[in-house]
């Protein structure tokens, strides 16, 4: 069989594989614990849910426009002008099946091969990859000072003639970490001084703990003109619990847009007509759910630190945003992926290797799920990790893995 050198050169998701790892596992009935999961348990909201059943009740789901139905577009222009207080005009929007595509064809319209694409480490799985099937390099940082929050000096350092654009996600995938106003000024003014495209992953960008800010990116840049190189992506999946429902959305200037919608309607006609109308019900409907869901997940992560901080052996830094935690494990096994297999294998709890993230040692854990799997997956690794321990719950698991075995 002959395959293309651009796809021997594509890794596997590795946050899908755990997932699919995780559903096996549950459908054998094995008592698994997952802290892997980048999907909020909580339900997508029921003004979604309605507006998805009133078009399928209808019968009249058709084709729609490449770049999302009119309804969907207005409320993206308004959740902008809420949000990033801005005014947008349709063609400025394109709505794709999940922030995922959107990024994608982003990258397909701005990049030709051998371009470079800067973005910070620890990084989301997929930005390497969706920038090797565009022909371009990806190009990680790992900030010098061993923190998981990069500075411009960093960014400069790697810049080249062959640098194409810069992606920036904050809250961080996987790390929780929210970066700072001055920071994102300064990348802003780099950007746009040096004629780089800025792609702004905003994804997480309500999921925000302890009051620590959320910086606008267009306080500091200027609004989408046509020489305007920003693109923001955002999306349903997280901060409504619809990662499922598959829309997410760009914004950017209109020239962008209108190739990004060319290249889309030739990949799939555009998304779902039918998850566009959830879309609209849920940026629409009654916001009371995202903060819940917040709050949520900020005591979750308090539950989960404070667990991790009476383990000896890991460190873990304060998330202030998403719903992560990445916790390095070196102290035990600096392979990650052998780790994150041990763990699976002995203890049933599922994990994501952080070196799919750019950062080997480390391990991606979820705080999505409930207190119970938090505070029991992690004594779970505790005992695989320090079997001797005299914990009466490490000896009840102790006891539970023999009868698995």
């Amino acid at each position: 069989m002959s395959i293309s050198l651009i796809a021997r050169e594509i890794k596997e998701s590795a946050t899908l594989l755990i997932n699919e790892k995780a559903a096996i596992l549950r459908a054998k009935g094995e008592p698994l614990i997952h802290l892997g999961g980048g999907e909020p348990k909580s339900k997508a909201p029921i003004s979604a849910i309605l507006a998805a059943n009133a078009v399928i009740n209808s019968g009249e789901v058709r084709y729609a426009p490449a770049d999302g139905i009119p309804e969907l577009k207005q409320a993206i222009i308004r959740y902008t002008e809420d949000f990033y207080k801005i005014k947008v005009a349709p063609e400025n929007v394109i709505a794709s099946s999940g922030a995922k595509q959107a990024l994608m064809v982003a990258l397909m319209t701005i990049l030709n091969p051998q371009d470079e694409v800067i973005f910070p480490a620890p990084f989301w799985v997929s930005y390497s990859e969706m920038i090797k099937m565009c022909g371009a390099v990806p190009v990680p940082i790992l900030p010098e000072d061993g923190t998981f929050y990069p500075r411009i000096e960093d960014i400069e350092q790697f810049t080249t003639s062959y640098t194409k654009a810069i992606i920036i996600n904050s809250p961080n995938n996987p790390t929780g970490a929210v970066y700072s106003r001055e920071f994102i000024r300064d990348v802003v003014e780099f950007a746009q001084k040096r004629g780089i495209y800025l792609i702004m992953d905003d994804i997480y960008h309500r999921l925000v703990f302890d009051g620590v800010e959320w910086v606008n990116v267009f306080d500091y840049a200027q609004e989408l003109n046509e020489h305007s190189k920003i693109i923001v992506i955002n999306g349903v999946s997280k901060q409504y619990a619809m990662t499922g429902f598959r829309i997410g959305w760009a914004i950017a200037s209109k020239k962008l847009i209108e190739v990004m919608r060319i290249l889309q309607g030739h990949q799939t006609s555009g998304p779902s007509v039918v998850m566009q109308k959830a879309a609209v019900g849920a940026l629409n409907g009654v916001q009371s759910q995202v903060e819940a869901l917040r709050v949520t997940l900020q005591n979750n992560r308090n539950v989960m630190m404070e667990r991790l901080a009476a383990f000896n052996g890991v460190r873990a830094s304060k998330p202030n945003g998403s719903f992560y935690v990445f916790v390095d494990f070196s102290y035990y096994e600096k392979d990650s992926r052998k780790l994150a297999n041990f763990l699976l294998d002995k203890v049933r709890v599922a994990t994501v290797p952080g070196v799919d993230f750019g950062l080997d040692g480390y391990l991606r854990l979820s705080t999505c799920g409930s207190i119970k799997d938090i505070t029991e997956g992690i004594e779970r690794i505790k005992w695989a990790l320090d079997p001797d321990s005299p914990n009466e719950l490490y000896i009840g698991l102790r006891k539970l893995v023999r009868d698995w075995l």
